[in-house]
């Protein structure tokens, strides 16, 4: 199974968000955002992680 990255700007385009937002999003324990991999100072997330993080806060929401 291949897996897919997403980057920084992708994420927040995503979810509409600031940089600065997704850096808070990183840095909240509570939140449990998924962790980057970072490759030259830029940060990439996994699409599988990014997906299964949306589906527990919408467990929990609901």
């Amino acid at each position: 199974m291949q897996q897919h990255f997403l980057s920084s700007a992708q994420v927040m385009k995503r979810y509409g968000i600031s940089e600065m937002t997704l850096y808070r999003w990183q840095k909240d324990e509570k939140l449990s955002f998924p962790q980057p991999m970072v490759v030259n100072r830029r940060k990439f997330f996994s699409e599988n992680e990014i997906a299964a993080w949306e589906r527990e806060r919408a467990r929990v929401s609901a």
